[in-house]
């Protein structure tokens, strides 16, 4: 199934900062500064809207955004964000059911892919794929393992939470890293956060 959050709405932007503080936030928005001026942006799992804040701080205005958020609890937050004078359109539903029509120049995807069934990952990776134009660039956030001895006893946590809240049925970290390399994708910067837990990413789409 979709990861829906709606269950989690009224409290997961102060749940997020009881657990990580402001480090999900300031992860997401670590380098919204390479969006390009004009940009046409696709915000993928955007929660409640947070990040439209963080990129009006950066850009004012000239911003095309759709904003694709399958709750419609956390889609109702969104909406009351400051966005500046950036255009939003707000697609409350899944982002692989966006049009394939658009081509975007950039893809951002925060805390979204960690959040999908393995059964749907390479599918709903592949649709975003397939909207970002060669040579655009995908801004990913997710959380990640490396070793430490106390990551997958909380990533774990976090998932039976939200598996009992009914927000998701995943119960473990998709091969992430692997998709990107295996599309092509050049890794241009990259940011750990709260002990390597978190990772702030920027992709290039090399060719098709």
């Amino acid at each position: 199934m979709a990861s829906d959050y709606s269950n989690a709405a009224w409290f997961y932007d102060n749940l997020s900062r009881i657990v990580f503080g402001q480090t999900l936030v300031e992860a997401q928005a670590r380098f919204l500064s390479a969006i390009p001026a004009d940009a046409n942006v696709l915000i993928a799992g955007g929660g409640t809207g947070k990040l439209l804040e963080s990129i009006a701080a950066i850009h004012p205005q000239g911003i095309t955004i759709t904003y694709a958020e399958i709750s419609s609890k956390m889609m109702a937050h969104a909406r009351q964000r400051n966005a500046g004078k950036n255009q939003v359109t707000f697609v409350n539903d899944a982002v692989e059911h966006v049009a394939g029509r658009e081509v975007f120049d950039v893809v951002i995807t925060p805390f979204l892919l960690d959040s999908l069934n393995p059964e749907i990952f390479q599918q709903v990776f592949d649709h975003m794929h397939q909207l970002l134009r060669p040579g655009g660039i995908w801004l990913n956030t997710d959380f990640q393992l490396t070793g430490k001895w106390w990551q997958k006893p909380l990533l774990k946590s976090m998932y039976f939470f939200f598996r009992l809240m009914g927000c998701t049925d995943t119960i473990s970290l998709p091969q992430i890293a692997g998709s990107f390399n295996k599309r092509g994708y050049k890794a241009l910067q990259e940011k750990a956060f709260y002990g390597d837990f978190i990772l702030a990413s920027v992709f290039e789409k090399c060719g098709g």
